[in-house]
């Protein structure tokens, strides 16, 4: 089972994230997001030992420049939550990233869009709405294909991680869930959902 916890704080959550073991540490770089990472941090990345924690950068049609910029030797993943084309995945491939690719889902016929992008290394199915909270479509989530290329994000709790870990998914990604307000992640939140993590797989 693998957990992917996405708006993180450089400053405050990173060490905290990274000693609960969540898999994936996710940073947004979408200026109109209340959880944008001020570029000036992310040089403090390199302090830590991320273990088996792995970085990744949550972008929007980001450009060669911000790419090279910012995000090179910093992160080991790109997410891609624009209109990235197949053709665009393997540019940023050669960059020297793995990439999620986000396919954002509103019925049945949205979730095989996840085939055009076979070379990303893992799909993110979402809820169309990025960076607002709601819910992904429940009648769908048993229609996603299986497996830890395959992530699950959309008002995902402690409250209903395990039913729908017995719908099959067992790739998680949270945000707004983990939050005691908007943009700032309540460590309790999080500790809490990582214990009934290790309580479904215990």
């Amino acid at each position: 089972m693998k957990i992917k916890i996405c708006g993180l704080n450089i400053t405050r959550d990173v060490q905290f994230c990274i000693d609960l073991k969540v898999d994936f540490l996710g940073f947004v770089f979408y200026g109109k997001s209340p959880r944008n990472t001020d570029l000036r941090d992310i040089k403090n990345l390199s302090k830590f030992n991320k273990k088996k924690s792995s970085f990744v950068a949550v972008t929007v049609n980001p450009t060669n420049s911000f790419i090279k910029e910012n995000l090179l030797g910093n992160f080991e993943y790109i997410q891609l939550h624009g209109s990235e084309t197949k053709e665009r995945v393997v540019e940023i491939k050669k960059m020297g990233f793995k990439i999620i690719k986000a396919v954002k889902v509103k019925n049945e016929q949205d979730i095989y869009k996840y085939k055009e992008y076979n070379n990303a290394d893992i799909i993110l199915f979402d809820t169309p709405s990025m960076e607002k909270t709601s819910k992904f479509p429940k009648n769908l989530i048993s229609k996603l294909p299986s497996g830890e290329n395959y992530a699950l994000a959309g008002s995902i709790s402690e409250n209903n991680v395990k039913n729908i870990n017995k719908l099959g998914v067992n790739f998680f990604d949270l945000s707004s869930s983990l939050e005691s307000q908007l943009g700032y992640k309540n460590h309790n939140k999080i500790k809490n959902f990582m214990n009934k993590i290790n309580e479904i797989k215990n």
